[in-house]
């Protein structure tokens, strides 16, 4: 628990929706008045780490590094990923600017990879996959809440180029906490290379591409998180429109961490235990309401409270769909299986963001409330799509038979 809280706290300052996100999202607004599109679709590169998040599952599955399938990978991804944010701080270009953090986004998308692996190893051995989930999620938004603050205040008090490179040097020292939790919190029996590994290994993934509800969770995921996105144009809108400070934009980023902080506590305490299918369906419930909610947005009060909502519905929505993913993987394909139901998760969000950037800006000419509502509305649709997982009466956390 203590490992996955270091290595998600780590991800939440260095991914690139964290610190970093506001910095560059006002560096690219102001300093080359690039619109939501552009932003969007430039950015849309840095998910391609976490799209082909398999393959690193599969090599740390089949080839051990130095003895081990995890630790020496995570060992060598978190110091990738300080000596790249050091190099962000040298850059101002944005082509160059946007390739070396396509190389942050391979470092915190391998260390995610195999904490997964991890993850899906211990909770099915200890039917605590929901817990597992639930505290790295916890700790990823304490994270964020400081990030969110911070990337603010950085914006709020320092040009747009001194704000970005700020925050990419405060960023390079995270990664360094995660090779310490590796390193003394892992305890990992050390493996070989040999005949009897790459056989159980390759049952073990065969064992993936034979399972009828891995990949219906591979759909049900990709449909869940397709719901047009409106994050950037929530941003523009609030700069441009409600003419809210940058310093206010921050703070209400660290009010949804905070409702996600929320929702994992609130989890603990009553939810734990659900079926793994009220669950789903309560998900989609509070993410359709909360959704909706920013139709109500006007004021500071207003997008603090629908904020702060939405978080907990975020976090209890991540609970539910990665916790099922984990349940479900393969024995000794746990790397590669839950990678790859993860990327299914990221591609699906990839193309809601680009597709809610579009229809803000193409289809409803920089008006957000249509945008909510197509939003709102897929977000309700997924109901449909429960039932075809016959999940029955398990429980949520517990690993598949």
């Amino acid at each position: 628990m203590l490992f996955f809280a270091i290595v998600y706290i780590v991800e939440g300052l260095g991914q690139t929706g964290g610190l970093i996100a506001q910095p560059l999202n006002y560096y690219l607004k102001q300093v080359y008045g690039w619109t939501p599109v552009q932003v969007t679709g430039w950015l849309t590169v840095l998910n391609l780490p976490w799209i082909i998040k398999p393959v690193y599952g599969i090599v740390s599955d089949f080839v051990p590094l130095f003895g081990y399938r995890r630790k020496a990978y995570l060992i060598l991804a978190n110091a990738a990923g300080t000596l790249a944010y050091l190099w962000v701080t040298q850059l101002t270009n944005p082509r160059p600017l946007i390739l070396v953090l396509l190389l942050t986004a391979y470092a915190m998308a391998i260390s995610s990879t195999l904490a997964g692996a991890v993850l899906v190893e211990n909770g099915q051995r200890l039917n605590k996959s929901d817990a597992f989930v639930n505290q790295q999620w916890l700790w990823f938004n304490v994270a964020a809440v400081a990030s969110a603050f911070l990337g603010g205040e950085l914006v709020s008090h320092l040009p747009p180029k001194g704000a970005l490179q700020m925050a990419s040097a405060i960023i390079a020292v995270a990664p360094l906490a995660a090779i310490f939790g590796t390193v003394f919190l892992i305890d990992e029996t050390p493996s070989r290379l040999d005949l009897a590994e790459l056989k159980n290994t390759f049952c073990g993934l065969l064992a993936t591409f034979a399972n009828r509800e891995l990949w219906l969770i591979g759909l049900f995921l990709f449909l869940y998180y397709l719901n047009p996105g409106f994050g950037l144009p929530l941003y523009y809108y609030m700069t441009d429109t409600l003419k809210f400070s940058q310093g206010f934009i921050g703070i209400l980023g660290a009010i949804n961490s905070i409702g996600w902080i929320v929702g994992a506590l609130l989890y603990q305490r009553w939810l734990d235990g659900m079926t793994s299918r009220w669950l789903l369906n309560f998900s989609i419930l509070i993410g359709t309401v909360t959704t909706a909610a920013f139709l109500l947005l006007s004021s500071d009060l207003s997008a603090a409270i629908i904020n702060f909502f939405s978080g907990i519905a975020g976090m209890i929505a991540f609970v539910a769909t990665l916790s099922l993913a984990a349940d479900f993987c393969p024995k000794r394909a746990e790397g590669f299986a839950f990678a790859a139901l993860m990327s299914v998760l990221n591609l699906s969000s990839a193309l809601s963001n680009n597709l809610g950037s579009f229809l803000y800006e193409h289809a409803f000419h920089n008006q957000l409330t249509p945008l909510i509502i197509v939003s709102a509305a897929s977000t309700a649709l997924i109901f449909v799509f429960v039932p075809l997982l016959r999940l029955g009466d398990k429980p949520t956390g517990v690993a598949a038979s």
